[in-house]
């Protein structure tokens, strides 16, 4: 979840996205969508997949783009959709579609659709961004073994599983080779967000209300990598806050991951992606959410993207 405390933009607000050259970087073949999208953006480039990265996202709300304050979306009562009232600081009417266009056209894969609640309108919103996108963009959110597929199916490059892996405090591995088996290890990111207690970070899941006893360290990474592509780590702890990274975190990744990770929380500048870059040892890649300006932040999504592509001139010197 990607989320600021203040500055809401109201339920009418159609979003102006920022005009850019297009890259040329039009749609992958369906072929193409069981690679790890950073490495299937830079087929020709071998030093891209060495270049830190910027991963934008999409996360989906009752069908709506928006962002929420993070630790106030939590499962209602009866468990519908339209009971759910989490703090929103940021919708919009621009589809998801157009969200995911923007990237493509700016050359931009990797990125990460959340659908936020459980409803129909989501998931075809969900389906709308991949499918404007085919190969460039990853879905999590109540997603499962049975439901994986379609999403795949309909565009995406990789499904991102938490909480379906993730129960009664430890891993399952009954289900993590369930999804496995469904979507193969190739097209499958574990989420890791995680909050701190005491010197270590811990998995929280279900919408970050549940703690587990699976620590995000050397020995979990390692075993994990073994079953996906790919890891997704939100520092819980200040995510949505605007308060700066996590870089303790950022540096525990950077030291332990053995796969491509994806660090997500409180990132508000440009100085904050230096800041991850050098703290993850150029190894840990970063999400901005609601610090961009095309989602009501002061950060300018142009300067995000300049920043992104000046890294793959970086790794060529």
């Amino acid at each position: 979840i990607h989320q600021e405390h203040n500055e809401m933009a109201t339920a009418a607000t159609v979003l102006r996205l920022p005009a850019r050259v297009p890259t040329g970087r039009r749609g992958d073949s369906p072929a193409s969508r069981g690679s790890l999208a950073v490495r299937a953006a830079a087929s020709d480039d071998a030093a891209w997949s060495r270049a830190v990265q910027f991963r934008p996202c999409i996360d989906i709300h009752q069908g709506r783009v928006k962002q929420i304050v993070g630790g106030t979306l939590k499962d209602s009562a009866d468990g519908k959709a339209d009971s759910e009232t989490p703090e929103t600081n940021f919708e919009t009417e621009t589809s998801s579609a157009e969200f995911a266009k923007m990237y493509q056209r700016d050359g931009i894969f990797g990125g990460h659709v959340i659908m936020l609640s459980r409803d129909d309108g989501t998931t075809q919103a969900a389906m709308d961004a991949v499918s404007a996108f085919p190969g460039g963009l990853q879905v999590g959110g109540g997603v499962t073994a049975e439901t994986a597929m379609p999403l795949i199916d309909a565009g995406a490059s990789h499904v991102i599983v938490t909480s379906y892996v993730f129960r009664d405090g430890a891993v399952d591995q009954e289900r993590l080779d369930a999804i496995v088996k469904a979507v193969g290890k190739e097209r499958l990111v574990l989420d890791l967000s995680c909050r701190k207690k005491g010197d270590d970070y811990y998995v929280v899941t279900d919408r970050w209300q549940k703690w587990t006893d699976l620590k995000v360290d050397e020995a979990t990474m390692a075993m994990l990598a073994s079953h996906c592509d790919e890891f997704l780590v939100h520092g819980v702890d200040v995510e949505g806050m605007k308060l700066g990274i996590d870089d303790e975190l950022v540096r525990r990744l950077g030291r332990h991951s053995p796969i491509p990770v994806t660090y997500a929380g409180g990132a508000r500048s440009i100085a904050d992606l230096e800041l991850v870059r050098g703290a993850g040892d150029a190894k840990v890649d970063i999400t901005v959410g609601s610090a961009l300006d095309c989602f009501g932040g002061a950060l300018p999504y142009d300067e995000v993207v300049a920043w992104h592509n000046k890294q793959k001139e970086l790794v060529r010197v």
